[in-house]
């Protein structure tokens, strides 16, 4: 079982539950058997998590994007994951998968997320929270759940079981990048608000928009811009890297091959897929240098002036 802590976002005060409508009230007290009034809760949504392909290359399935829909009706909202009851704040009382016109996941699916609607009460100490989501300031949230596994789209396998998988996330294998599916949740534990995303790239909100690629997040920056040009030789440069290791990591197995008969292609290939360029580069040499010890050729002409150049091989040489 894995456990998997993923970046979401609140959605604010346009969105149609933001304020207690027909029905929602209802669900609300059936939840936990309360009679709260309309005027005592405060609802916003969620957008929990989609299928997309996310930064850490994995992704939910629509199949287990339905069943987190099942897993997190009640579960709480919390901050920075600390699981303690003092900071208990919010919590999810139904949840829906909406589908996204237009848009593909890299698996292949239609495009889809699950979508959370979540209740706090309208007290004092609460105020200022509801005025920072009114605001657009309390955005984003990490949501915490179990997985049964992690399916390599290469292999089929789980890529943390290396006896099986030897494929590494993101990587370009006979053009077909490998991504992670997130399997089989068993749990979801709660999500929390946080003040900065866990992952390094600040402001980009997995699930936030659907201009996800940084050509379409630039364009929105600035459609006029001469970015344009600057991205497409990145891009070139980028896949003639990719490239460049593909083939080293290709070499590398090769003269390991040739140079230590006892290891099988397989064990090679996992070795290499692991090293990055300099190590790559050291390993090449190493293997080249010990096919050049164990195929060298002997030569029967020497040269350098030194006192053996006359030898009894090279008599016949002689005029």
């Amino acid at each position: 079982m894995q456990t998997v802590t993923k970046e979401a976002q609140t959605q604010g005060q346009n969105d149609p539950v933001a304020g207690a409508v027909a029905g929602e009230l209802e669900a609300i007290n059936s939840l936990n058997g309360t009679s709260l009034t309309e005027e005592e809760i405060y609802t916003f949504a969620v957008r929990l998590c989609d299928n997309q392909t996310d930064r850490d290359q994995e992704y939910f399935s629509r199949q287990d994007l339905e069943k987190l829909a099942e897993l997190f009706v009640g579960k709480t909202g919390i901050f920075d994951h600390s699981w303690s009851a003092k900071d208990q704040t919010a919590r999810i009382y139904r949840t829906e998968i909406v589908d996204e016109q237009g848009m593909v996941s890299e698996a292949g699916e239609p495009g889809c997320y699950l979508k959370g609607y979540a209740y706090m009460l309208r007290t004092e100490e609460n105020a200022g929270l509801i005025a920072e989501i009114q605001g657009g300031i309390k955005k984003e949230v990490s949501v915490s759940c179990a997985v049964e596994g992690c399916v390599c789209s290469i292999c089929g396998n789980d890529i943390h079981d290396r006896s099986t998988c030897s494929h590494v996330k993101g990587r370009l294998y006979e053009g077909k990048r490998c991504i992670v599916r997130l399997a089989e949740p068993t749990d979801a534990f709660e999500w929390s608000f946080v003040a900065v995303p866990a992952q390094p790239r600040a402001g980009v909100v997995k699930g936030l928009r659907k201009d996800g690629n940084l050509a379409q997040v630039l364009a929105g920056l600035d459609r006029e811009g001469s970015w344009q040009d600057e991205l497409r030789l990145l891009q070139r440069q980028a896949a003639a890297g990719r490239r460049y290791l593909d083939n080293l990591r290709q070499e590398t197995v090769r003269l390991g091959l040739m140079a230590q008969a006892g290891l099988q292609e397989k064990t090679l290939q996992t070795i290499a897929d692991k090293l990055e360029e300099e190590e790559l580069e050291e390993l090449k040499a190493c293997y080249q240098k010990q096919l050049e010890k164990r195929m060298a050729l002997p030569v029967q002409l020497r040269y350098g002036g030194k006192e053996d150049r006359q030898t009894e091989d090279d008599k016949s040489f002689v005029i």
